[in-house]
């Protein structure tokens, strides 16, 4: 099993597959990597040498943002967007749906659970 960014890749899985388990490389991304260190994306990750995961481990170091440094990123713009009280901001901080989508229907992933108003009784 090999441990790139933190992250304990599938032995099993292609290794282009493998690294978008890592957070912040899609297949995009993992296609680039995999074609810079010539390796090729049909291979599994248990049939790759000690060098090759030390290779793809270094290059990810330099070259790409991944887990914590990225999570840290992207909390700290939404933070931000929140303490300047943009259209943005605002809707993060009310737990709304950011992008233009309607809320009407739908949106219950982004707005939970529905809670039940206050005073308002039930007519039998």
């Amino acid at each position: 099993m090999a441990r790139i960014a933190g992250v304990n890749l599938p032995s099993a899985k292609r290794i282009d597959v493998a690294l978008t388990y890592i957070y912040g490389i899609g297949i995009h991304t993992s296609n680039t990597i995999l074609d810079k260190l010539s390796i090729e994306k049909s291979k599994r990750v248990n049939q790759l040498s000690d060098s090759d995961v030390i290779r793809i481990r270094e290059l990810i170091d330099q070259d790409v943002e991944v887990e914590g440094d990225l999570r840290r990123k992207v909390a700290v713009s939404i933070k931000q967007l929140m303490d300047l009280g943009c259209y943005r901001g605002l809707r993060h901080r009310k737990r709304l749906p950011v992008r233009g989508q309607r809320t009407r229907t739908n949106a219950k992933t982004r707005k939970g659970k529905s809670v039940p108003v206050a005073g308002k009784k039930q007519t039998s």
